[in-house]
């Protein structure tokens, strides 16, 4: 950032008189800008055991598998922007169960939050971000081939959970380390 967006005033990049870390700040009229995290959401898709993936027919992780989601937009709510994403990449109409698992991924300043879910009725195809969609079953997951670790920690959780019988909310950070993406679960779970 440049210029002040209130008036046109150069900004400078320091910490604001009673805070803690360095923001932009108009040298003129001393607005100050808050840049905050942006929020990814979306749905587990479930259907007689099986989990609904998309092949990405965008970047990044062009052809790559994930669950469909997005980013929130503004005057949405998660569950609306995670419905909203499902039919956009998967043209899936579903049902939301519960908010499943909440992840941060501060090296690329996100949240992510992922509701369980199930196709309300057995109708899906490939939305424009999509070059394929289909159904899983655990077994059949393309793991290799998963587009991010948000995806893996997600499944993995998900599938450890069903065969308990019982899904927890989950909540963890994925950091990353020496070009290595490492999971640290969140302080404790709650039984769904």
């Amino acid at each position: 950032m440049n210029f002040c967006s209130q008036c046109g005033a150069e900004v400078i990049f320091k910490v604001p008189a009673e805070d803690n870390r360095p923001r932009h700040i108009c040298i003129r009229c001393d607005a100050i800008y808050y840049v905050n995290p942006k929020i990814v959401t979306g749905c587990i898709v479930e259907w007689e055991g099986k989990i609904l993936l998309c092949k990405r027919a965008i970047e990044p992780r062009y052809g790559f598998w994930t669950l469909p989601a997005g980013f929130i937009e503004i005057g949405e709510t998660t569950v609306q922007a995670a419905l909203r994403e499902t039919l956009e990449e998967a043209n899936a109409t579903v049902d939301i169960i519960d908010l499943y698992l909440v992840i941060n991924l501060p090296y690329v300043d996100q949240v992510y939050m992922i509701y369980r879910s199930r196709l309300a009725k057995m109708e899906f195809s490939p939305g424009s971000e999509s070059l394929e969609v289909k159904l899983y079953k655990e077994e059949e997951i393309p793991w290799d081939t998963l587009a991010f670790p948000t995806i893996r920690e997600t499944l993995l959780y998900y599938f450890r959970d069903k065969a308990d019988g019982r899904f927890l909310f989950r909540t963890g950070d994925i950091i990353k380390e020496n070009n290595q993406f490492i999971f640290h679960p969140g302080p404790g779970v709650m039984g769904v």
